[in-house]
C-alpha cells in the first residue's frame, strides 16, 4: 500500500468519546480519518444526485413508459 502524505491538525473531540476510544485502544486519528473520508464520500454523493437529478428524472421516466431497455432478454 503506498504511503500518503499525513498532516497533523488540531481537533476539537467529545470528551466522553476519546476516553472510550482510548479504553478500547482505537486510534483516534485513524478513526476522524475514516469518519472525514466517509463524510466527504457521502456529500459528494449527494451533490453528484442533485447535479443528475434531471438526467435521472428524465431515465426514470424513460422506463415507466418504455420499459427496461432489453427487458425480454433477461434471465431474472
Amino acid at each position: 500500500m503506498a504511503q500518503r502524505l499525513r498532516k497533523a491538525s488540531n481537533l476539537s473531540l467529545d470528551e466522553g468519546l476519546v476516553s472510550q476510544a482510548r479504553e478500547l485502544r482505537i486510534n483516534i486519528s485513524r478513526a476522524a480519518e475514516d469518519g472525514i473520508a466517509k463524510a466527504i464520500k457521502a456529500e459528494r454523493e449527494r451533490l453528484w444526485r442533485i447535479e443528475n437529478a434531471e438526467a435521472i428524472a428524465a431515465s426514470n421516466a424513460y422506463v415507466e413508459k418504455h420499459g427496461l431497455p432489453f427487458q425480454k432478454y433477461r434471465q431474472f
